[in-house]
């Protein structure tokens, strides 16, 4: 278990890496095929995925946990959590470098950015997870839970949210074949089915009238 957590954090980190290097050899060592036919598609796709398939990871943790008791798995989800909001950071920087030119403040342009916001339902459906993934990453250190309280789980409740959005977004940005986003939103209704089984035990389980009782929390925070 002490190579536990390194592991999973090189796991996280090696898709980011082989990507990086990608664009080195294309961007520096001339490479055309480095990245495909595509180089700015083979970026953001890969990004989305990556991002995609993390969240799913984290999202899990607690099911593999309740149906293994392992708990040390617990252990590893604020990292996975944060190591998704990185891969969804890059896939933004991607489209807002690559798509919209946007290199440096001066050069962006703000207002075609909020009409592709607006008036793009697929880059909606994804700015909506964006921005949750940013509320949930900011707010998953020990400190941010002390303070929300009860509220924080609650509020980290919304990972779900933002999965859907992210497979709405993978749905809509398909030309036709939507048959891959399709995979990932039933692995989202089994987690989700799994959640609601999990809750409906432990409601009958309570008991009835008023008794006081701990939640149990790991260090990143309550159980969502």
């Amino acid at each position: 278990m002490r190579l536990f957590k390194p592991a999973v954090f090189a796991a996280c980190a090696v898709p980011l890496a082989l990507l990086a290097l990608q664009f080195y050899r294309f961007v520096f060592l001339g490479d055309q095929e480095a990245l495909g036919i595509d180089p700015v598609k083979t970026i953001e796709d890969q990004t989305g995925k990556n991002t995609l398939t993390l969240l799913l990871v984290t999202l899990s943790v607690t099911p593999l946990r309740r149906l293994t008791g392992l708990n040390r798995l617990q252990s590893v989800r604020r990292m996975l959590g944060v190591w998704t909001f990185v891969y969804a950071v890059v896939h933004v920087a991607a489209y807002l470098a690559f798509d919209r030119g946007c290199v440096s403040f001066e050069a962006c342009q703000f207002d075609v950015i909020w009409t592709d916001v607006s008036e793009r339902r697929f880059i909606f459906a994804g700015f909506t997870a964006f921005v949750i993934l940013f509320a949930l990453t900011v707010t998953s250190t020990g400190g941010w839970v002390r303070r929300l309280g009860r509220n924080w789980a609650r509020l980290h409740r919304l990972v779900y949210v933002a999965a859907i959005a992210a497979i709405v977004h993978f749905i809509w940005i398909q030309k036709s074949d939507i048959r891959e986003p399709l995979v990932w939103g039933a692995a989202v209704a089994a987690l989700l089915g799994v959640r609601a089984y999990f809750a409906l035990k432990r409601r009958r389980g309570r008991p009835t009238g008023k008794t006081s009782h701990a939640v149990s929390v790991d260090s990143a925070g309550a159980d969502r």
